[in-house]
């Protein structure tokens, strides 16, 4: 099959390619360029309507589906991803300005990798009987929700898209999915692979447009019964004000501000490299990078040192040259954002190691929307810079002097989403680890996921756990059935 995008895209509805039904648009912008890249529909509640109404005519023949037919369409569909790599990279590419490289080694390749392990995984997903001695037995049962909204962030665009979808179809749901209006182009692609694959219409619906419009229609929908929501903290409190009275499911993976914790006796060889990677990959802008850097006072000065050195040769440019280590931040908006950060910063007397500047590439990225990786000290752990996600090329350093003062620093966010430690000592990895505020923690390493481990946050870094059982469990219904013997 030849995927490409079209100058204005369509709603996936009831297995059929739609025009919103207000006929209204909104402007998609190339982040690396500033130009226009392609018009997406400014859906609002009447095509969730329809939408709802396309996935409930679908779900129950859907819910009714044998593991081994889900797992046979869900592994077609990751076959057809694999197959199309270079068509959905270079639309991710051009719609959220990361380097296509990336695209290509990372984004693409985990969005196949999370349709074919819930194809894999709903296989083996089981549940639980429980006997009371020569009286009775109790069965769990753990049936679909019924139609689930899926609702996903613009920096990891097709890679976190699917890993709500897979597991939402897997477990025998119909799903209303709704992208992020930034990054629109890969979910579209998507809905054409999924037809291609055979997924009956109906069973996967998606809606584009705006959050307060197009989304909130999603999570206020009566009959959509679970929102599986990842972005800011601030649109998930507003998702879960709006979901909560009406008692849907709710997993909402929000924003971090990850502490990365550096002690004198780590592997320095190992480390910087790795540091270097977790505070700039995607130009910062995934909620598991390292924004906060703690480093033992003894090391302090040579940590800044080698890590300038390091942090000054990634290469800032057109995301289409495979020389570039840096593309374009998402969209003007946060461009804005993000150096109104880095100004506030520097207000607060934070001094800039490197970095802190705008970026003009030469040729077709001279007006995008590029920010050199940013380096700052000298603020404290009640700063701005230092409390709120900022969500793009900027990290600060902290010296620490003990362990217990590293923790106090980590500890001291709103956040707890991920940590990152680095010693050669397993005794106070493992302290450090068990009382760390986060659901997740690294130690000697850095986004080394297995798709069977939980993922989530604890505090403003969201509610539930994605991955693994979770997720199917997350997308299921409980249901106890006890049958006595006599």
């Amino acid at each position: 099959m030849q995927l490409e995008c079209p100058q204005q895209l369509e709603n996936f509805i009831g297995g059929t390619f739609m025009a919103p039904i207000n006929g209204n648009y909104i402007q998609n912008t190339n982040p690396a360029t500033a130009g226009f890249l392609c018009e997406i529909p400014d859906s609002d509640a009447a095509d969730v309507a329809l939408a709802v109404s396309a996935a409930q005519k679908a779900f129950p023949d859907w819910s009714q589906t044998s593991a081994e037919e889900k797992f046979r369409l869900l592994n077609r569909i990751a076959d057809l991803i694999e197959e199309n790599l270079e068509a959905l990279a270079l639309a991710e590419c051009n719609d959220s300005g990361k380097p296509l490289w990336l695209c290509r080694e990372v984004d693409i390749p985990r969005a196949s990798s999370n349709f074919r392990f819930f194809a894999t995984g709903i296989m083996h997903f089981a549940s639980e009987s429980h006997s009371i001695e020569g009286k009775a037995t109790n069965i769990t049962l753990r049936q679909p929700v019924g139609i689930a909204g899926c609702i996903s962030p613009w920096n990891l665009p097709l890679y976190l898209f699917t890993w709500k979808i897979a597991p939402a179809l897997a477990a025998g749901n119909c799903v209303v999915a709704k992208p992020s209006e930034v990054t629109p182009s890969t979910a579209y692609l998507l809905a054409k692979i999924a037809l291609a694959a055979g997924l009956p219409e109906g069973v996967l619906n998606i809606v584009h447009g705006t959050g307060p419009c197009c989304g909130e229609a999603i999570v206020t929908h009566p009959l959509i019964k679970a929102i599986s929501f990842t972005g800011s903290t601030r649109a998930g409190e507003r998702i879960a004000s709006l979901a909560a009275p009406k008692f849907k499911k709710l997993s909402l993976e929000l924003g971090g501000k990850n502490p990365t914790i550096i002690f004198a006796d780590c592997d320095w060889e190992k480390m910087l490299p790795t540091v270097v990677r977790s505070s700039f990959s995607n130009q910062g802008q995934i909620c598991l990078c390292g924004s906060r850097i703690l480093i033992e006072a003894s090391i302090y000065e040579k940590f800044i040192t080698d890590f300038i050195a390091a942090v000054k040769q990634l290469q800032i440019g057109d995301p289409l040259v495979n020389t570039s280590n840096q593309g374009a931040l998402s969209s003007k908006v946060h461009f804005d954002k993000v150096m109104g950060c880095i100004s506030a910063a520097i207000a607060e007397g934070g001094k800039i190691l490197c970095g802190g500047n705008s970026v003009h590439p030469e040729g077709r990225c001279k007006d995008g929307y590029f920010i050199e990786p940013t380096v700052i000290e000298n603020l404290g752990p009640n700063c701005s810079t230092n409390r709120e996600e900022i969500f793009g090329p900027v990290v600060t350093l902290q010296p620490f002097d003990s362990a217990d003062e590293a923790l106090k620093l980590a500890n001291d966010a709103a956040y707890g989403l991920a940590a990152s430690i680095w010693t050669q000592n397993i005794g106070t990895a493992n302290k450090m680890a068990t009382k760390i505020e986060s659901g997740i923690v690294w130690i000697n390493c850095w986004m080394l996921r297995d798709l069977r481990t939980p993922f989530g946050g604890v505090k403003n870094s969201g509610v539930g756990r994605e991955g693994g059982w979770d997720a199917l469990r997350f997308f299921t219904e409980t249901k106890n059935v006890c049958t006595q013997f006599e």
